[in-house]
């Protein structure tokens, strides 16, 4: 007597015959929605939004010496480095940046 050789069918027929058996999963469960990362610290996400700050005072800086730099008047630089700086915090903010 010779043994069965392998068939992939073979275990596609058992599990015909058993409906009820629980399959092992092929894929790993998707969740609905997003995903998120875990929720950082308070000391990150304060860090980070200083460190933002920084970069919008840095950019508002570099943006008024060179406009002054150029001759521009004083109330057109404030304007300017005030509107640019308003935009790009409001950016920051809305973008949900921790």
């Amino acid at each position: 007597m010779s043994t069965p050789a392998f068939s992939p069918t073979a275990d596609e027929d058992s599990d015909a015959a058993l409906p009820d058996s629980p399959r092992p999963p092929t894929a790993p469960a998707m969740e609905s929605g997003p995903a998120f990362a875990p929720p950082r610290a308070w000391h990150e996400r304060a860090s980070t939004r200083l460190l933002a700050m920084v970069g919008i005072v840095g950019i508002a800086t570099i943006l008024g010496a060179v406009l002054v730099g150029e001759n521009v008047a004083g109330w057109i630089v404030g304007l300017v480095v005030g509107f640019i700086s308003s935009a790009i915090a409001a950016r920051l903010w809305s973008s949900g940046a921790p």
